[in-house]
């Protein structure tokens, strides 16, 4: 912001007289000051006492420059002819303070009394009393503040805790404006008036103006373009209702002296619209106003034209927005946006240099707001190292992040302040731990890029704003594969992740490097939860992407198993709810990186199409009353092509189960079903497979509560199958095969053509038992309750029947059968 200051210089003329102020109370010294604009090359701006002289001289002020003569002095004080000189005068009035001051308070060092800005106050100060005095000034300060120590810079948390205490004062501000603007009222200290009458502080009298000018002038577009004049003067921008920074900034120091609070106003370089991130100042003329107000002896700074609102060059058009941060701003915060030209006008112990002001990272009111702290880098342009550059910012309070790459543009403020939905990218990882968010970025291509972060409190809904800015030079690109996009912003756990019930996580936010194309994530929960998983790869369609996952849920933890097809980036993201609410919606809780770049995984190793989203045993099966189950993790390894699963029915579901592959081209001489076989004893089940082939099969338990009703899956399992031997098919059941039956021998239900085969099978309740070819053989009931016998497959036999009655019913009822094989 540009703006056309003349800045007078000037010594200080005192002029001592010796009569009384007609208002002032006896012993009160009048120093008198004359009128004057711009920066005093003395912040102390207000007629000193004799007290405010000693730390002057103690502070440096030198008494030997000329000073014009002072007219006659009262008579009742000094001599009616004596002229004094600037010396003269602070000599007076320095022992006569010291004459009053008490002994302990002579013996302020002189480098305390340097550090130490005191100020006249109004009201009469006896000259008797000035303990007395010194103790009301400081009950007379603004609430909240703090006593001002010798060195030491008070804060804006000194003066109060957070704006929330000016909400009467703010609501009768806006109020006001809004009615004088209406009744076109311009007169300065009618407004004035107007606006303080509530105020009971000047604190308050201070924030009522600085609320009045963000709230009432906006910025002048034009004007800053060159379209029309700039407006300055106070009467114009009232008037007109805008005007550049230098309206602002000296309609606010004559409203602040008209309430008689000490303004001035601050010229320097600001970080604003037309600024160039990491441009020279040096021997570029300052371009930007804005104010210092004395606040219970000592400086504060404010800049309402930047707490009006903000720019918006692609429209070239002003956006109101009220900034609170800009009004008493720590000056350790306002110096990564304004240098003042006088550097007393920092107001920090330790001055920044205009080059270490240049290097400095912007960061706007959101980066304060939030408690965000820089950790790397302190200067705003990065030089990459092996194509990578890292940034680092920490947080007391959890806040999401994301950021922005584009090519460098040269002015800083290009673009909107707020993230755009779905405007993410893939050249970094953004990862965010409990109090500090780390961004390894690796740009595309050599350049140089605009990076900006962005961020929101945690539990937010807006759109994320723009904290703070680099500029980045990519000397060599790493040579990388393309990162798949993040649309749910940082990497690792998200930081709501705990609210969500996610505890923790065997990953961690870093990048995951996968072996042998195979992965597997454990998070740890804190309650139950359902859990939903995707897995993103820039060359991988969804539906196979969809075959790379299987899941696994627990009451107290969540797997998730994943296969990766292809090399490269994959993004694996989580989401869950609370499992029993139902009508929830999912929520992501955590996105990780994974890196695929040896072994990959095989089609036929991709898992099964139709894969339940809860796999293994877990919360499902424990709601269904399934328990003991031999095989604890979702994925079963069958190096011989078989394996029993086995566990416990306790509320006497009715179980059903099926058998697919990840291989949609079958091959297999009998259908998967005769792959399976179901032995159920009193509570106990077990589930016997025989695989036909090597491959990746589901097996699928479903259960319902009695006849009648649906069935409902259960549990799925992901059996892998390494043993390319064929396996035989298991018989083919019959619903007459109930709970407690058992099959003992034979277990295959393919059996040689004419051989002899012996049969033991238990079959609760059976009358008689027999197994039907061309004949039949009755098989014997021994001592242990188990049928046996030996029968003669025969030739030319394709099935054999295994047949039985109970004391119900005289009718033989088939219980399952055999195949037999042909003659070869």
């Amino acid at each position: 912001m540009s703006a056309e200051v003349g800045i007078q210089k000037f010594s200080f003329p005192f002029s001592c007289s010796a009569r009384q102020d007609e208002a002032s109370q006896p012993g009160r010294i009048r120093v008198k000051a004359p009128e004057r604009r711009g920066l005093p090359e003395n912040p102390v701006v207000r007629p000193p006492s004799a007290v405010a002289l000693v730390g002057i001289l103690a502070g440096g002020a030198d008494p030997a420059v000329d000073a014009p003569d002072a007219p006659d002095a009262d008579e009742s004080r000094a001599p009616r002819s004596a002229v004094l000189s600037r010396r003269s005068v602070f000599e007076k009035l320095a022992a006569e303070a010291e004459d009053q001051r008490p002994t302990a308070k002579r013996q302020l060092s002189t480098e305390s009394a340097s550090r130490s800005i005191a100020v006249v106050k109004k009201s009469a100060v006896r000259a008797e009393e000035p303990q007395r005095n010194l103790k009301a000034k400081a009950e007379g300060a603004p609430r909240g503040a703090a006593a001002t120590t010798a060195g030491r810079q008070r804060r804006r948390k000194d003066l109060f805790a957070n704006s929330d205490i000016f909400h009467r004062l703010d609501s009768h501000v806006i109020r006001a404006g809004a009615e004088l603007r209406e009744k076109r009222v311009h007169d300065v200290a009618a407004i004035v008036q107007n606006i303080a009458s509530v105020a009971k502080s000047e604190l308050e009298k201070i924030r009522a103006i600085w609320v009045w000018l963000c709230h009432n002038i906006e910025y002048d577009i034009g004007g800053y373009l060159g379209q029309s004049e700039k407006l300055c003067s106070p009467e114009e921008v009232i008037a007109t209702g805008r005007g550049v920074c230098c309206g602002y900034s000296g309609l606010c120091m004559q409203m602040c002296r008209l309430v008689g609070v000490e303004c001035q106003e601050v010229a320097g370089h600001s970080k604003g619209i037309g600024y160039r991130q990491g441009q020279s100042l040096r021997n570029v003329k300052s371009d930007h106003l804005w104010n210092a107000v004395l606040l219970g002896g000592q400086w504060f700074l404010m800049d309402a034209c930047w707490g009006a609102g903000r720019v918006d060059m692609e429209h070239q058009s002003f956006v109101k927005r009220f900034d609170d941060f800009y009004f008493l701003t720590d000056p350790e915060e306002f110096i990564d946006s304004h240098f003042p030209d006088e550097e007393r006008w920092q107001l920090l112990e330790a001055p920044v240099t205009l080059e270490e002001f240049e290097r400095r990272v912007f960061k706007t009111s959101a980066f304060f707001g939030m408690g965000l702290r820089l950790i790397q880098p302190h200067h705003c342009h990065l030089v990459t190292d092996e194509g990578e550059a890292n940034i680092s910012v920490g947080f007391s309070r959890p806040v999401t992040f994301t950021y922005e790459i584009t090519p460098h543009q040269d002015f800083l403020h290009c673009g909107t302040p707020e993230h755009k939905e779905g405007s993410h990218s893939s050249f970094g990882l953004l990862t965010v731990s409990q109090h500090s968010m780390n961004l390894q970025l690796l740009p595309p291509a050599s350049g140089a890029y605009n990076l900006r972060l962005y961020a929101r409190p945690e539990k937010a809904t807006t759109p994320l704003s723009w904290v703070c800015s680099f500029t980045v030079e990519c000397l060599e690109p790493r040579a990388t594969e393309e990162i798949p996009e993040n649309p749910y912003l940082s990497w690792g756990l998200q930081p709501a992740a705990a609210s969500l019930g996610v505890a923790g996580s065997d990953q961690g936010s870093e990048m995951a490097e996968v072996e042998g194309g195979s992965f597997k994530l454990a998070l740890r929960t804190s309650r139950s939860l359902m859990m939903l998983c995707e897995l993103v790869h820039p060359g991988l369609e969804a539906s196979v992407a969809k075959r790379c996952l299987a899941s696994q849920i627990q009451p107290e933890l969540l797997t998730c198993h994943v296969v990766c097809p292809s090399r490269g980036f994959y993004r694996l993201s989580v989401f869950v709810r609370d499992y029993a609410k139902t009508e929830a919606k999912f929520q992501n809780a955590a996105n990780f990186l994974l890196h695929c770049k040896g072994k990959v995984a095989g089609r036929d190793e991709l898992f099964p199409p139709d894969l339940s989203s809860a796999c293994g045993p877990g919360t499902r099966t424990a709601q269904a009353g399934l328990s003991k189950f031999s095989h604890t993790a979702a994925l079963v390894s069958t190096p011989h092509g078989k394996c029993n699963i086995t566990f416990h029915n306790r509320r006497d579901l009715e179980l059903y189960t099926t058998l697919s592959r990840a291989d949609e081209t079958d091959a297999s001489a009998f259908p998967l079903a005769r792959h399976l076989f179901c032995t159920h004893t009193d509570s106990k089940v077990t589930v016997s497979v025989g695989l036909p082939d090597a491959g990746t099969y589901r097996l699928g338990v479903y259960a319902r509560n009695g006849p009648g009703g649906e069935f409902h899956p259960t549990c799925d399992f992901v059996l892998r199958n390494g043993c390319r031997q064929a396996g035989l098919p298991f018989p083919c059941v019959y619903a007459a095969w109930r709970k407690g039956c058992v099959l003992f021998e034979p277990r295959a239900g393919l059996l040689d053509a004419a051989s002899w085969v012996r049969f033991r099978v238990r079959i609760p309740g059976a009358q008689r038992v027999c197994v039907v070819a061309h004949g039949r053989t009755d098989l014997k009931l021994n001592k242990s309750r188990v049928w046996e016998g030996e029968v003669f497959s025969g030739e030319g036999v394709a099935v054999l029947k295994l047949a039985a009655n109970s004391a119900e019913s005289a009718d033989m009822a088939v219980m399952m059968t055999f195949d037999v094989k042909k003659p070869s």
